[in-house]
């Protein structure tokens, strides 16, 4: 399983966990890319490592056309649209997996977990900054997540604990279907 980041990584073993899916003892790996321009090496690596084995992953919806030239380049295309990455075993997170996340938590259960973690003062005070002020709460609370050092790892973890099971994003929910 590919993934772009340590975050996605986190997200999506912890939901698997919560679903009743411990992706380790399963014989999934799941490999952070350190970026979607890695995507074409690691799918080489992988290919090469595990013959016969299933490939999957997770890309921003941005990154679409980067991730069907990736896999045509290894000999898994050529993918023309969205479906045809799906049927391949990739899905895309729009805008990107910390949306999909926040949406599927909601703001509000967003704003809880961040008062339980200490973190909704400094949240309040990044949306009184004039840049921010006339954002919505959805892009005040991606920037947040997305600006500060380990926070998207940690809100990883803190989001997907609290999303309910029966609203996990459908990217991940298809990704982990699919192992």
């Amino acid at each position: 399983m590919l993934v772009e980041g340590e975050s996605d990584r986190i997200a999506v073993t912890t939901i698997a966990r919560r679903l009743g899916r411990d992706l380790a003892t399963e014989g999934v790996e799941v490999r952070v890319l350190g970026g979607a321009t890695n995507l074409r090496r690691q799918v080489r690596e992988a290919l090469v490592d595990r013959v016969g084995w299933g490939i999957s992953g997770l890309y921003d919806v941005a990154e679409r056309q980067h991730v069907a030239r990736a896999l045509a380049d290894v000999g898994l295309g050529p993918v023309d649209d969205a479906l045809g990455l799906e049927q391949l075993g990739f899905f895309a997170c729009v805008d990107d997996l910390e949306d999909e996340l926040i949406r599927a938590v909601g703001e509000r259960r967003m704003l809880e977990v961040m008062g339980e973690h200490g973190d909704l003062g400094a949240f309040r005070r990044l949306q009184r900054q004039p840049l921010q002020r006339d954002w919505s709460q959805h892009r005040q609370l991606h920037r947040f997540v997305a600006a500060r050092s380990g926070y998207k790892a940690r809100y990883a973890r803190l989001l997907a604990e609290a999303v309910p099971l029966d609203d996990v994003p459908r990217p991940i929910a298809d990704l982990i279907d699919r192992m």
